[in-house]
């Protein structure tokens, strides 16, 4: 099995998607030998943050002196992201052989009438297994979507359950309702853990708190109110954080107040469970942190901004630091979209702060709404628009439209951000 063969077995893996349940995989990692029961884990769940507070505490962990898992998605860069040890890819021949053995225990449970994992389930057992080889000390572990029936659940040692900000995202999958969807993500929440939440909406709230106390799991709540005395800047901000003084991180955007305070409430969770996290590898973690993809400056003169705000929630966050980082700049959009997201809160919030914006269909993704539609209706509240017939004619085109002092910001769906910073990237080189 080549690296490609590799990776289209895990794709077509999605053709076995059925009921939520979690009972295939399971199965799967009860042949592999329970891989994930050998692992302590700091788990998260929330809409949006989960990768940014993933990234600090991985970090920082890291800097103490732990060998770190981390299990991301989706990624942006390279397949091999979603699975890291120390910051760095699993290797190419490393996922070939046990993408070997994870196709070898499904084809015998198709054999036997068993269901085949999906996709992301196949994913993430695979990731168990690397991580149980590289003896991970910790794990930090994102899930994909909701909680309770999310492949990363069948974890057992959940030192920390993690809750970011919850807001309305993937309707008709988690539930409805604010406090349907709150109550899935909160199935991350086992006994014998502790649940470290931000601030939440009432309803999110109550179905954490309900939760946590049929656990009698302790409850520490992070106020981003009390992340005082800001200072902002899109290379490096700091702020106080209770016992924190000066605390400097170099990831931008207004919503990174949030995200660091509840990534040091979870630090000291870890710390009273044993974890040996000295004051200097939480300052230096939290400084050298970095997370592309959200407010992230990936060129100058023009400033190139890059932010993954694919939900109404991440779209107001978005506006706040527009507010925030660029009072008076010019600003020149380019925006690419999943057709099955909440575009239209996306662009009702965001389009009216840019001076021109240009559409694009996200490409390799048969879920992207193709530009012209989206340009049309951005129309609908921005007539500055213009669609892009490929991601590279839509750099190639803000750059003719932005002045150096100009600012240029591509938005919407993380899944073109990659590609789009390699673009961005080889212009520079020319």
């Amino acid at each position: 099995m080549t690296y490609e063969e590799a990776k289209r077995f895990l794709e077509e893996c999605n053709r076995y998607a059925g009921e939520f349940t979690l009972e295939p995989l399971r199965e799967m990692l009860r042949r592999l030998g329970d891989p994930q029961d050998k692992l302590s884990f700091v788990h998260i769940a929330g809409t949006n943050g989960k990768g940014s507070v993933l990234a600090y505490i991985s970090t920082i962990l890291k800097t103490a002196g732990y060998r770190t898992g981390r299990y991301i998605s989706p990624t942006i860069f390279s397949y091999r992201e979603r699975i890291q040890v120390n910051e760095t890819y699993i290797s190419r021949e490393d996922l070939v052989r046990l993408t070997e053995r994870i196709k070898k225990v499904g084809e015998q449970m198709l054999k036997e009438g068993l269901r085949h994992p999906t996709m992301f389930e196949a994913e993430t057992a695979l990731a168990f297994l690397y991580f149980a080889e590289q003896q991970c000390e910790v794990v930090v572990l994102e899930t994909g979507m909701g909680g309770r029936t999310d492949a990363t659940n069948v974890i057992r040692d959940t030192l920390a359950a993690v809750l970011t900000p919850i807001s309305m995202d993937h309707m008709g999958f988690l539930g409805d309702t604010l406090l349907e969807i709150a109550e899935n993500k909160a199935g991350i929440i086992k006994p014998g853990c502790m649940v470290v939440t931000s601030v939440q909406k009432p309803e999110a709230e109550c179905a954490i708190r309900k939760k946590a106390a049929e656990y009698g799991c302790r409850l520490t709540t992070a106020d981003p109110e009390q992340a005082v005395n800001r200072k902002r800047g899109l290379y490096l901000q700091s702020f106080d954080y209770k016992q924190y003084r000066q605390m400097e991180i170099s990831l931008s955007g207004e919503y990174q107040f949030t995200n660091a305070a509840l990534a040091l409430d979870a630090v000291e969770v870890l710390r009273s469970r044993g974890y040996r996290i000295p004051d200097e590898a939480v300052r230096d973690g939290m400084k050298h942190t970095v997370w592309i993809g959200r407010f992230s400056v990936v060129a100058e003169r023009p400033c190139f901004l890059v932010d993954g705000a694919h939900n109404r929630d991440a779209a107001e966050k978005l506006a706040q630091s527009i507010e925030k980082y660029l009072p008076g700049r010019r600003l020149i959009c380019i925006l690419g979209v999943l057709a099955d997201k909440e575009y239209e809160m996306v662009i009702k919030k965001t389009v009216g702060y840019a001076a021109e914006i240009i559409t694009v269909m996200t490409p390799g993704n048969e879920r992207a709404l193709p530009a012209e539609d989206l340009s049309k209706k951005v129309a609908e509240y921005n007539s500055h628009v213009q669609a892009a017939e490929s991601l590279k004619q839509a750099v190639d085109r803000a750059y003719e439209l932005a002045e150096e002092e100009d600012v240029i910001l591509a938005f919407g769906s993380l899944s073109y951000l990659g590609e789009l910073v390699r673009l961005v990237e080889k212009r520079r080189q020319i």
